[in-house]
């Protein structure tokens, strides 16, 4: 008897979207609400064939929050389960530098929020973890070597 072959994760980017906040002190993280999945969550969506992680994660802010950025630092990769599939998620800190939102099917709202209340409101502990990455980075100083603009 054979040994199955497990299947490939599927491959998705996304960010943890920043921008200073308007008070001067701090930031603000942006949340998105997909409501197929009733989440509160980070952008982020599955690589289209042949497409490299960094790119994908740049599109999927642009599609789900109309925003341009600036990538930084990659954060740790997510690893679960989706409809007994494995999925594999690399994540970037990403600072917002222009753009506007406009709902879409995927994505009905946005919400730029404290980390405090982003980590709150996120639906999944796993991008709860992504804001305190995003913290500990930014701490450091390291959110932007190498910033590709986009």
């Amino acid at each position: 008897m054979s040994v199955p072959t497990p299947e490939p994760p599927i491959r998705a980017a996304g960010c943890v979207l920043w921008r200073p906040a308007h008070s001067g002190h701090g930031i603000e993280i942006a949340l998105v609400f997909r409501p197929k999945w009733s989440d509160w969550s980070h952008p982020k969506g599955k690589l289209k064939p042949g497409e490299e992680a960094r790119a994908a994660a740049v599109r999927e802010v642009q599609e789900e929050t109309g925003m341009t950025c600036a990538l930084g630092v990659e954060l740790p990769t997510v690893r679960y389960r989706v409809q007994d599939r494995p999925k594999e998620v690399r994540y970037w800190a990403a600072e917002a530098t222009g753009g506007s939102f406009e709902p879409n099917r995927e994505v009905t709202r946005l919400l730029w929020l404290t980390p405090e209340a982003a980590w709150a409101r996120l639906t999944q502990d796993r991008d709860k973890d992504l804001v305190g990455a995003l913290l500990r980075v930014r701490g450091a100083g390291k959110t932007a070597p190498g910033a590709t603009r986009a």
